[in-house]
């Protein structure tokens, strides 16, 4: 049975994507699940694998490609197994890749014979060379089987930036001694803003996108913003205690028991978890929540789907791979999955709070500052406990504010008795 591989669709705006590298060469065996190739979208470079068993037949789409969603990148099939006429009329409708200053040989979409040599790099360290305009070519991997990483590319980058600045030596009279004038006194009127010096830099793909899509979530979403203060001395015990229990790799974190305690909400507040879309609200069935990841390029929101069906270790064990995949490069498209509410966490950069852009097309998105110590009045004395605040944005065609100030507060009830949050 012939498999056809499709350039998968990861998030609701995704339209085209580029093939980063093939994991795996015509002629290999495949086994379903095995990642076979990595893409790379707006936002981030993914893992791709096999959703049938055989060997790679063909690949249609040659590495630096990009494609449309649902285009035929390559065929799995049986070793002596026919294949479709497709492999021959795939040509036509591969998108060229963007041209750069850099020079680079161009080969037909379906000539994989005569492509380039293939270089073993993480997705990180291409995307830092393909940005700063660096042969990978040039630069020696100390990763795993001599695979270039990102610290190999800013190594190189750190140690061409002298050769560039080194000025070339000019032997030059000198110029004869120029008398000591005292000049007059003149009032210099501020430099304009066009007249200050400033470095231009190119925006990424992922910089792109972010810019495109905060844009068009103010630009089209009506923001309004609640905000409340936790005390957080119970949840913090709780996860002690679990803690110290568990293996590290399903240990706890503040924001496996805010994904948790959110969930619990969204099941309560059903029209928190929607959209709006076509002058209608969209009420999700399920509870994926996405968790915002700051990556060197951008920032990235992948999703932990059905949270409101899985307990609070599972999550953890979850949200440390999703972290660890996003940090890597190595995201699935699985791990793009629609979500229906984000989570922003920068109290791990002392932030004691802040508002964020709702992420589209989703409804809202919850902002979370530092757990801080601050003195509090508790019954007539002044006590020193762990606070945390947290900023709900929400859009005001889908919630009202009542909705949004009822969320926070049963929000705020299962983090200061959160035995709630392991029931």
């Amino acid at each position: 049975m012939v498999t056809e591989v499709v350039m998968p669709k990861m998030g609701y705006d995704m339209t085209e994507g580029t093939i980063v590298q093939w994991r795996k060469q015509e002629g290999d065996e495949v086994k379903w699940g095995e990642v076979i190739a990595e893409v790379e979208t707006s936002k981030v470079t993914v893992e791709v694998e096999a959703y049938g068993s055989g060997v790679l037949r063909k690949i249609l789409v040659a590495e630096g490609r990009t494609v449309p969603v649902g285009h035929v990148v390559a065929l799995i099939a049986d070793r002596d197994e026919a294949l479709p006429e497709l492999v021959e009329t795939m040509g036509p409708s591969i998108k060229e890749p963007p041209k750069t200053e850099t020079k680079s040989v161009e080969f037909p979409a379906t000539d994989i014979e005569q492509a380039p040599e293939r270089i073993a790099a993480s997705p990180v360290a291409r995307q830092i060379a393909r940005e700063q305009g660096v042969d990978l070519r040039l630069i020696r991997g100390t990763g795993p089987g001599g695979r270039i990483i990102k610290e190999d590319v800013e190594t190189f980058l750190r140690q061409r930036e002298p050769e560039v600045a080194k000025p070339t030596p000019v032997t030059a009279t000198p110029a004869p001694p120029i008398p000591t004038v005292t000049p007059p006194t003149v009032t210099t009127p501020a430099a304009t803003p066009q007249e200050m010096p400033y470095e231009e830099r190119d925006l990424s793909r992922i910089r792109q996108t972010i810019a495109r899509r905060m844009a068009e979530s103010k630009r089209a979403a009506p923001h309004f913003y609640v905000t409340s203060e936790i005390d957080m001395v119970e949840a913090l015990k709780l996860r002690n205690g679990i803690n110290a229990v568990l293996e590290e790799k399903t240990k706890v974190s503040v924001t496996d028991m805010l994904v948790k305690a959110t969930a619990h909400c969204l099941q309560r507040f059903p029209e928190v978890n929607a959209s709006f879309a076509e002058g209608k609200i969209r009420v999700y069935q399920r509870i994926n929540i996405g968790i915002a990841v700051a990556l060197e390029q951008g920032l990235v929101t992948p999703v932990i789907p059905d949270c409101d069906r899985k307990p609070l270790t599972q999550i953890a064990q979850e949200a440390k791979d999703l972290v660890e995949r996003a940090r890597t490069g190595r995201l699935r498209p699985e791990d793009l999955t629609p979500g229906t509410f984000t989570i922003s966490n920068l109290g791990m950069f002392d932030v004691d709070e802040f508002v964020a852009v709702i992420n589209p097309p989703e409804a809202a998105v919850l902002a979370v500052g530092s757990v801080v110590p601050r003195p509090v009045v508790v019954e007539g004395e002044v006590k020193v406990a762990e606070r945390m605040r947290v900023t709900l944005s929400a859009d005001h065609r889908v919630v009202d504010g009542a909705v949004a100030a009822r969320f926070l507060q049963h929000f705020k009830v299962f983090l200061e008795q959160p035995l709630h949050l392991v029931s």
